[in-house]
């Protein structure tokens, strides 16, 4: 079973990139052959900077191999180091209706938090099949909101086969149902565009100080407190151990515990959580050009594939 997912370059990563995405992507190491890239051709409709798109894509790189992420198991790479997929993008361009972007909620999304409309947002998802039919994935895990994208795939490849013949391999949906809605410092999902995430790798003085503006209710220090309805305790739970999280939640029940004891606590298992991931990612930046090397050999793999996939279909095409 081969599985693809990617990720864009499109700033710092933050908690909950790490527990909505990247903690799932590494688990398919043991799943499947896993295909991982950074989408830096994505990251283009939203990043006008050269220098900063290319300083991201690297430090995706840097987060990811520090995390977890064994390039032995996992087919790691740079979307802009595989270009047969920005030639298969065309070919797959010719049999999609324009309807079937038009319907494509990502695009009137993205408007709507206002991003410049441009060809290449609207286009996006084509680019995106591309992704994915490339090294002819079998399974691409999405959250529920963004199983569109792989329908879409489906419809293109599936228009494609009947036209030209069986060249792409119909990719399915994994819906990640059990991954964790991460919530920000103002209790909404963690998101950049929102300000309210926590960086996966910032300073202490910087995590310290997001994590004690995390917004909480009125309820008096003695008074009891419902665990099940913070924002403290849902992160508690993600990086402290069950006997930790059994202690703070009786705590809240108990009264006479404030919300400031809780956050400085939170503090103290964030920063502990993540930091054997701290020290790998210190030692990987220490030697930025192993860690292009670990890209390229992903994208000599990638291509490989790639390369075939669109052979076939350039040849079907009658393009060859």
């Amino acid at each position: 079973m081969r599985i693809l997912s990617g990720i864009q370059p499109s700033g710092k990563l933050h908690i909950g990139n790490y527990f909505g995405m990247m903690q799932p992507a590494l688990e398919l190491q043991q799943q499947g052959e896993a295909f991982l890239f950074i989408a830096n051709y994505h990251a283009l409709t939203t990043v006008n900077n050269g220098d900063v798109l290319r300083q991201a894509a690297f430090d995706v790189a840097l987060d990811f191999l520090a995390c977890g992420l064994d390039p032995q198991k996992t087919v790691f790479f740079r979307q802009s180091d595989v270009p047969e997929i920005t030639e298969l993008t065309w070919l797959l361009s010719v049999v999609t209706p324009m309807g079937l972007l038009e319907r494509c909620h990502s695009y009137k999304d993205k408007l709507a938090k206002g991003i410049a409309s441009s060809h290449a947002l609207f286009s996006y998802p084509v680019l995106m099949a591309a992704d994915i039919l490339a090294v002819q994935s079998n399974v691409v895990p999405v959250g529920r909101d963004q199983k569109q994208h792989v329908e879409v795939t489906r419809d293109i490849a599936i228009k494609f086969n009947n036209q030209y013949g069986e060249i792409f391999t119909i990719p399915e949906p994994s819906i990640r149902d059990t991954v964790a809605v991460v919530p920000g410092i103002d209790g909404q999902k963690m998101s950049k565009s929102y300000n309210n995430h926590i960086e996966l790798f910032g300073s202490e003085k910087e995590t310290r100080a997001r994590i004690m503006r995390i917004v909480t209710d009125s309820t008096a220090l003695e008074e009891p407190k419902d665990p099940s309805e913070c924002s403290i305790m849902a992160l508690f739970r993600l990086v402290a151990p069950p006997d930790a999280v059994k202690e703070m939640e009786a705590s809240y029940r108990a009264g006479g515990y404030g919300y400031g004891t809780a956050k400085k606590a939170l503090f103290e298992m964030v920063w502990e959580y993540f930091m054997p991931f701290r020290q790998k990612r210190a030692e990987l930046a220490s030697d930025p050009a192993a860690v292009e090397e670990i890209l390229q050999r992903g994208a000599k793999r990638a291509r490989a594939e790639a390369a075939a996939t669109l052979e076939k279909a350039k040849r079907a095409m009658g393009l060859l």
